[in-house]
């Protein structure tokens, strides 16, 4: 009886290691040169800029007012492309709503410093002691 089962098990298994798929996946393995890895992380910088602006509640406010949905504002802020991404990020320090207080008020401290010295060396004014004025 087992004379009988050899053969047939014997062409079955035949049969199978010929119809396996031995064939080996190769891997690419490449080097990635630092240009394409800074844009890859200046992208995910520009995204992630966009959606912290877009998270602020006075944005969500100013979009409600508008009628605009804020779900809705950031799915499209996340089916937009990498160039207009980019864009979006670099203007948003050009526009008032999206510069920083920070930069407006030490420059407004350092023209006023700036317009009483001025005016102390030119002797209309004595505000600072460190100046001397002439009279």
């Amino acid at each position: 009886m087992l004379k009988k089962l050899i053969r047939p098990v014997s062409l079955f298994l035949v049969l199978s290691f010929i119809l396996l798929d031995f064939s080996v996946q190769t891997a690419m393995a490449q080097m990635v040169d630092t240009g394409t890895v800074i844009a890859v992380q200046q992208q995910q910088a520009d995204r992630e800029r966009v959606a912290a602006f877009l998270g602020r509640e006075d944005v969500q406010q100013v979009m409600i007012q508008h009628g605009v949905d804020a779900a809705e504002a950031q799915k499209r802020v996340d089916s937009l492309s990498n160039a207009e991404l980019a864009k979006i990020a670099n203007s948003m320090d050009q526009l008032p709503a999206g510069a920083s207080a920070a930069g407006a008020i030490v420059g407004a401290v350092v023209f006023i410093f700036v317009v009483l010295l001025i005016t102390d060396l030119l002797g209309l004014t004595h505000v600072f002691s460190f100046v001397n004025a002439q009279n």
